[in-house]
């Protein structure tokens, strides 16, 4: 069973869910006040752990500058202001608005009482060591403009880190659209549920570093208004690692724990098939067969002596020219199939034989470019079998040309695919984006920069090959399978990062970096 918090830091909303779950909440009778000290009083703790005051021993009192908008996220900073004014930092506050909210207003008025200065112009603020920005919270809707755009865009000028509340202000809480200028954020503290926006690849930049401010949400409330919506669901280690297909029963034997069948590489892209190989290795399926020309064969063998490598005949390109399986073995013989790295055009007749076959089939690279040169849709929703596909976002738009622009909001648009095709989609990014036909979306919350390089997404189809074969003896849903393997793929990625910069995290270092990334 999994627990509160657990559940919690799963669970990702929209701007109008979270607008219906505080309306819960209210309605059942907890006062906007109490909750705002409550919330505010959690961040303003975690500010201190993170921005100690002083930041060395016998220096002068940090200096922090508190940014206030008119609404109850202005309400939430000035709380933030004087918890930390009460502990020794020195504060000031910016209040540019006119008109506040009235709990707003009685929270600035304090601030007053406390002597602490406050000011209504950019040009009128001094320096300090830390912005707090309580401008704008979730729900923004319109472009920012004169003058808080302009002072927001002078903020973003000054060499002084600002931590967000809840949202960086300036963001769309659902797209993680810039509505005409944003704060870039240093760190962001999202209040109580994860917003959509924070797993939204044109946000990130503006985000920082991010954490949750759990400030105990009833789970009755978050079920009440998302039990009849589709659910967007963060990955975390938890659920993922608890989803692998382990520990092993203490008596099976290799066939039952999955085969997999890899068909990739080409003369010209022999480096594919070998990192798909070992992606697969890294998953611990029980049998792996390769596909893969004639003229790789031995290559292979040199690098996966446990795995059986089928050499094909071959085009005068060097593709595979048709599959050329052992005597007594076809398609049904195994567990999954994943086809596309490195295979080429030239072999259009093997991903068209593969897509006809029954088997679940995971599809990238080149398979997926062959795919959309037949037309996705129409041929997906002829398959009967799972089919799992991979895109990163050129190879999305070839496949759904009809679809929403994925870079706009990669949610939305990997949802309207799966539903369309009728197979699982996992759209490749920073914040990969996993749906299946029944408008589930699994999000991976975090990966590195390291990752976009050639061959990564190689690996993540051989890896995720080997758990879809073995989820396939095991009955494991294949969404949470295909969601497991890409935050495992991603968690080796920044793990090797850790260890060796963002520089030094090649696809072959990669594959050495999976297993590590499970304990």
């Amino acid at each position: 069973m999994q627990n509160k918090q657990e559940k919690i830091s799963q669970v990702v909303v929209t701007a109008g869910q979270m607008r219906d779950i505080e309306e819960r909440i209210f309605a059942a009778g907890m006062p906007v006040v109490a909750l705002m000290e409550k919330v505010a009083g959690l961040t303003a703790r975690r500010i201190q752990d993170i921005f100690p005051n002083p930041l060395k021993k016998g220096d002068v009192p940090s200096r922090v500058g508190i940014l206030v908008g008119p609404g109850h996220n202005g309400g939430d900073a000035l709380v933030v202001a004087r918890e930390l004014h009460f502990r020794g930092y020195e504060i000031w506050i910016y209040s540019p608005f006119s008109k506040l909210k009235e709990l707003t207003s009685q929270h600035l008025q304090y601030a007053q009482s406390l002597s602490i200065p406050i000011y209504q112009t950019i040009e009128q603020l001094p320096d300090s060591d830390l912005l707090i920005d309580g401008l704008f919270g979730y729900g923004l809707e319109k472009n920012l403009t004169d003058p808080i755009a302009s002072a927001i865009n002078q903020l973003n000028e000054l060499s002084v880190p600002i931590y967000s509340i809840d949202l960086p202000s300036g963001l769309h809480t659902d797209t993680g659209v810039v509505l005409g200028t944003a704060i870039r954020a240093t760190h962001t503290f999202c209040l109580g549920l994860w917003k959509l926006a924070f797993f939204q690849d044109q946000a990130l930049e503006y985000l920082g570093k991010a954490e949750l401010i759990d400030f105990d949400i009833p789970l009755a409330d978050v079920e009440a208004v998302l039990k009849d919506a589709p659910r967007i669901k963060r990955i975390t280690s938890a659920t993922a690692l608890a989803t692998l297909p382990l520990p092993r029963p203490a008596v099976t034997h290799k066939y039952k724990e999955g085969h997999l069948l890899l068909i990739c590489g080409s003369r010209r892209y022999a480096g594919g098939a070998i990192l798909t190989g070992l992606g697969a290795r890294a998953s611990g399926v029980g049998m792996l067969s390769i596909a893969v020309p004639e003229s790789l064969k031995s290559l292979l063998v040199s690098h996966l002596p446990e795995a059986l490598i089928v050499g094909c005949p071959e085009t005068e390109t060097g593709a595979i020219a048709q599959l050329q399986l052992p005597e007594k073995t076809d398609l049904t013989s195994f567990n999954a199939i994943a086809c596309g790295p490195g295979l080429t055009r030239d072999a259009t007749p093997i991903v068209q034989e593969v897509i006809n076959s029954e088997r679940p089939l995971l599809l990238d690279a080149d398979g997926l470019n062959i795919l959309a040169q037949m037309g996705a849709i129409a041929t997906l929703k002829k398959r009967l079998a799972i089919t799992v596909l991979t895109p990163h976002t050129g190879e999305f738009e070839r496949l759904f040309p009809d679809v929403a622009n994925a870079k706009h909001d990669r949610v939305k648009a990997v949802r309207e695919a799966a539903a369309q095709s009728g197979a699982v989609v996992l759209l490749k990014g920073a914040r990969t984006a996993i749906a299946n036909p029944e408008d589930a979306v699994w999000i991976v919350p975090e990966s590195t920069p390291a990752l976009a390089r050639g061959g990564s997404g190689d690996v993540l189809t051989g890896l995720l090959g080997g758990l879809l074969a073995q989820a396939a003896t095991k009955q494991i849903p294949v969404e949470d399978i295909v969601a497991t393997a890409a935050w495992w793929h991603s968690q080796a990625g920044i793990i090797a990062t850790q260890e060796r910069t963002e520089l030094g995290v090649d696809a072959f270092t990669l594959t050495q970096y999976l297993v590590k990334a499970l304990s």
